[in-house]
């Protein structure tokens, strides 16, 4: 053993380095350490109590898959299926009392109805069609009571509620079709000879035709206005009753 060195003096080195070595940062651990502190600090800004007017905010928001509820939305215990207004078309008259008023109804009890309906711009018309069906036994007009009858185009609508109406069968005819102007005057044409042509047809015959066609400017327009089936059903029947009244009081 000399002066420079003693017995056990690497062994307390190398026990010293290990002692350093484990002093020194792990990158690892401390990651996993800060993740820890963000952790814990979450927790305790979600353990403090929020306000009642947030919650109330955000109980609202999630609400209805995280959409906000619109104002003055209707409870779903209001919400009622909507009925058909009464009559075909809105308005009253005033009539002085002590004169006989006649006036239909568009109740189609007992009432046979024909529908001439034309196949173009069938989009439309059938939707038109299944207006004036749902009608009809909202009016209490049995189906076996009814009969369509489908034609080409609008031009074609006169001679088949002419066919129609000269069977003597039906208590009225409901016209329905539909016309979309272009770039030519075709529109003009054929929307002015189906008009002109139904009411020819009703005059000629003596049984009521209800103008059902639709005159747009684009197919756009149809979707605010199919319900004119329903309204060309409504203004049939009550035309029908409004001439068995008169006819009854002609022979009375």
């Amino acid at each position: 053993m000399n002066e420079e060195q003693w017995p056990g003096e690497k062994r307390i080195a190398a026990t010293e380095q290990d002692e350093l070595g484990s002093e020194e940062p792990d990158a690892e651990g401390d990651s996993a350490t800060e993740e820890e502190e963000l952790s814990e600090a979450e927790a305790e800004s979600e353990s403090e109590p929020v306000p009642p007017e947030e919650l109330d905010e955000k109980a609202e928001q999630r609400r209805d898959g995280d959409t906000p509820v619109p104002e003055g939305a209707p409870a779903e215990e209001d919400e009622l299926p909507r009925l058909r207004p009464p009559g075909h078309a809105p308005g009253e008259l005033s009539i002085p009392d002590g004169y006989t008023v006649v006036t239909g109804s568009s109740d189609g009890g007992r009432r046979a109805v024909g529908i001439v309906v034309s196949r173009f711009n069938g989009e439309v018309t059938n939707r038109l069609l299944e207006s004036a069906l749902d009608e009809l036994e909202l009016a209490g007009v049995a189906r076996e009571t009814v009969t369509v009858v489908q034609v080409p185009g609008a031009f074609e609508l006169p001679l088949g509620a002419m066919a129609l109406a000269k069977t003597r069968r039906f208590a009225c005819i409901v016209a329905l079709g539909c016309v979309i102007r272009g770039e030519t005057p075709h529109f003009d044409y054929v929307a002015g000879e189906a008009a002109s042509g139904l009411q020819l047809a009703a005059l000629e015959t003596g049984i009521p035709v209800s103008f059902g066609v639709l005159t747009l400017e684009s197919a756009e327009q149809a979707d605010e206005r199919v319900g004119k089936g329903a309204e060309a059903v409504r203004t049939g029947l009550e035309m029908a009753d409004l001439f068995s009244q008169l006819r009854a009081n002609a022979t009375a």
